[in-house]
């Protein structure tokens, strides 16, 4: 089946701009697609490789050499000057979530590399991938260890393979694309930064065009060659403009007014780093090369800063992507030497049209969205204030979770505890422990040249002890007596706090309310802390204190988590006076409650009593639950470290 073609796909101009001035200049950085489900994000990028130009590679490459500039460290080289080539269609080389590290670099064969000491080297996807295209879809959710992988390949254009005093290292030079869903949750700051270029979709409103959407779809299903014919010239036409922009490329002057520019913006929005002027540069050069300019002009700075900026103005993870118009023009006119530059809209495509809307206010801002449910005398949601560096609070024991940064966990990566035998959870082969599994049985095995012979049960694996990620549920009282005297927003700053810690270390969060007669789950479990974030931001307190159901709910979300993802090990923090009100015997409810999950689940409780007259109901709850005690002035990590501090100066004294 003949995939999608590129120029069948409805809309979405700017990011079929981005995915244009990436294969331009590969050295933009490749392109991050933010955007919900249903938008054909997948179905774009996958169609971009039918419109790349082929490359030239030396035969019998497994790494893709370039003929004329062959990798000397190639582990099929060294090739000579004049080695046979051929050519062959630019590459997109998925990358599974899921996929294990050794399928993403490669892996060396240990046992032949014992036995007759050769480097049997098998490659990887980054090899597939050199000198094209890389796609992750739902990049978001890659686990940390591949993250890390992608990392060092896209830093230093090169991949290498360390297997106990073995390495290979081989060239991986590709245009990294990624696709996204926000509600999912945010990546990693640092691979963020590495996408040159980021595009939010969405689908249109507009019926007419909807339409036109399905009845494509549709078409193209029932018959995908005759489909794809229709729209084989128009998809020609502009690979061959690809292609004669790529040759302009080198021709395209940047002056030094653009780059004032360049950095006036930059310096504008307050980015970090220089990576963003680098960027926005290079896009610029491209975006004057796909518009048929030898020189780059104050429209190829614009176009450049809205594909190249909105990304990397985040201040925090609860921060949203995006540019304020208003001060984009202002930078570009403060830089301008001689009046306004060209006001055209670019390619004749209209490829060029900026994005729609500008900067959205952070959820931490102030609540907008009452909450529902709940008795008469709710109060209007209160703001949190900025979020600190919180403590960590950590599972009991030790885990087989995702990895992470919170709990003690066995993982693929880490510090080596022990060694295994293979089958029981391969990871890292062991080289020390496989040479001693193998030598007693040399002489049995009619050993008689200088490598050892070595069998599959031979082989030892590290068994290694890191970090975990885990379920952190926030049960939040959410009643009357929380929003006295302010202490909503004191509570909410403390949880986002450790929301913001959560999405550090990598955790699902969820988000159980009570208040009046019942309790809720606001937020089922999840990776998007943006999301918790703001459903915490538009909590309403009022009514009683239904604590009991409260907990119960805690417990009933927990207990459907652990089938959902059973090596996911719960954290919960329940943030409450302690105090219990709603209905009969409720304090008896409450501890009956918090009985069920004691020795069962860690907890922690972060008690909200303030004033000086306090009843310490929480600390009771806590000692219900068996959880820590933390009052919410102590969530602070700063505090901690200094009641620490305290104590120790006076056992010293």
């Amino acid at each position: 089946m003949k995939p999608y073609p590129f120029t069948a796909v409805v809309g979405m101009p700017d990011l079929r701009l981005a995915l244009v001035l990436s294969s331009i200049s590969p050295a933009v950085g490749g392109v991050l697609v933010r955007g919900e489900k249903g938008t054909a994000k997948s179905t774009m990028v996958r169609a971009l490789a039918g419109l790349l130009p082929g490359v030239d590679v030396v035969d019998a490459c497994r790494f893709s050499c370039d003929p004329v500039e062959p990798d000397p460290a190639c582990p099929d080289g060294p090739h000579a000057e004049g080695s046979p080539a051929h050519r062959r269609p630019a590459r997109l080389v998925e990358l599974p979530v899921g996929a294990a590290e050794d399928r993403v670099i490669g892996s060396l064969n240990l046992e032949r590399a014992l036995a007759d000491g050769v480097t049997d080297f098998q490659p990887g996807l980054l090899a597939a991938a050199h000198r094209g295209l890389l796609y992750v879809d739902e990049v978001n959710l890659l686990h940390d260890h591949l993250v890390d992988t992608l990392l060092d390949a896209a830093a230093m254009g090169r991949a290498t393979v360390e297997r106990e005093g073995v390495s290979v290292s081989h060239a991986a030079r590709f245009v990294l694309i990624g696709t996204m869903n926000p509600e999912e949750g945010e990546l990693r700051p640092q691979l963020l930064d590495r996408f040159g270029l980021t595009v939010e979709v969405a689908s249109s409103r507009d019926p007419e065009l909807r339409v036109e959407v399905v009845r494509r779809r549709l078409a193209y299903e029932a018959d995908p060659d005759g489909f794809a014919g229709q729209y084989a010239a128009a998809d020609a036409e502009l690979a061959a403009d690809i292609e004669a922009a790529q040759r302009l490329l080198p021709s395209v002057k940047l002056p030094d007014d653009a780059l004032r520019q360049i950095a006036e913006v930059c310096a504008s929005f307050e980015v970090d780093g220089m990576r963003a002027d680098i960027v926005t540069a290079r896009t610029a050069v491209a975006h004057a090369a796909w518009a048929g300019r030898t020189e780059v002009t104050t429209d190829d700075v614009r176009v450049a800063a809205r594909l190249a900026l909105p990304h990397r103005r985040r201040r925090n993870p609860f921060d949203a992507p995006g540019i304020s118009e208003e001060q984009l023009e202002q930078a570009l006119q403060d830089a301008e030497p001689e009046g306004p530059g060209p006001d055209d809209d670019g390619p004749g495509s209209g490829s060029g049209t900026p994005p729609e809307g500008g900067e959205a206010p952070p959820p931490s801002e102030g609540g907008q969205e009452p909450s529902s449910g709940g008795s008469g005398g709710d109060q209007k949601p209160v703001g949190a204030g900025e979020a600190f560096r919180a403590r960590r609070f950590e599972v009991k024991g030790t885990g087989e979770g995702a990895a992470g940064r919170r709990s003690r966990a066995i993982t693929d990566n880490g510090r080596t505890i022990g060694v295994q035998p293979a089958g029981t959870k391969d990871g890292h082969p062991h080289l020390l422990a496989t040479v001693r599994a193998a030598a007693p049985h040399q002489r049995s095995r009619g050993r008689s040249g200088a490598g050892l012979v070595v069998r599959p049960q031979d082989l030892r694996f590290a068994r290694r002890e890191g970090r975990e990620g885990n379920l952190v549920l926030f049960c939040v009282d959410a009643s009357g007596s929380m929003g006295a005297r302010q202490r909503m927003r004191e509570v909410k700053t403390a949880v986002l706090s450790l929301l913001l810690d959560a999405y550090q270390r990598r955790d699902k969060v969820g988000l159980v309310t009570f208040r009046a007669s019942g309790a809720e789950l606001a937020l089922p479990p999840t990776i998007s802390v943006d999301a918790a974030a703001s459903r915490l931001d538009g909590l309403a307190t009022g009514g009683r204190t239904p604590l009991a159901e409260g907990l119960l709910e805690a417990a009933r979300v927990l207990r459907i988590e652990a089938v959902r993802d059973p090596l996911r090990r719960p954290l919960l923090v329940v943030v409450t006076d302690g105090r219990a009100t709603s209905g009969a015997d409720a304090v008896q409810r409450a501890r009956q409650a918090a009985g069920l999950l004691a020795g069962n689940v860690t907890s922690v409780v972060m008690d909200c009593e303030s004033g000086k007259m306090r009843l310490g109901l929480a600390a009771e709850l806590a000692e219900h639950l068996g959880a820590e005690h933390v009052p919410v002035a102590e969530v602070a990590a700063d505090t901690l470290a200094g009641a620490v501090r305290s104590r120790i100066s006076g056992k010293a004294a």
